[in-house]
């Protein structure tokens, strides 16, 4: 799990960092940016998400094996789109999955693991 952390620390910080970007540039968009808000901070937090994946080699699917080119960028851009809460979601996602392997292991093989 400590690989696992590693290679996804950086996709929660990226997101992280999104989060506090946007909370500090709110107070002086908001006013002039009205009812367009969401959107446009949507397309702010896409293109800071491809910007990281452009210039740097922050990718989501590489701890799961699956580097699959434009797609793991594309992947990776949009978690750090979502902030923290898509790396929660998929951190979330993979503890499930953890405990559905456990519950199919035999009291034996538990007490190995």
């Amino acid at each position: 799990m400590d690989a696992l952390a590693r290679s996804l620390g950086p996709v929660f910080v990226a997101g992280f960092a999104l989060q506090q970007l946007l909370e500090l540039i709110d107070p002086w968009l908001d006013p002039v940016l009205g009812g367009h808000k969401r959107p446009i901070y949507a397309g702010i937090a896409l293109v800071y998400g491809l910007v990281l994946v452009i210039f740097t080699p922050i990718r989501a699917l590489r701890p799961f094996g699956m580097e699959v080119g434009w797609i793991d960028g594309a992947l990776t851009a949009l978690f750090i789109s979502g902030g923290t809460k898509g790396i929660n979601d998929l951190l979330k996602w993979l503890g499930y999955q953890k405990e559905q392997a456990k519950a199919r292991l035999s009291p034996e093989q538990i007490r190995r693991v």
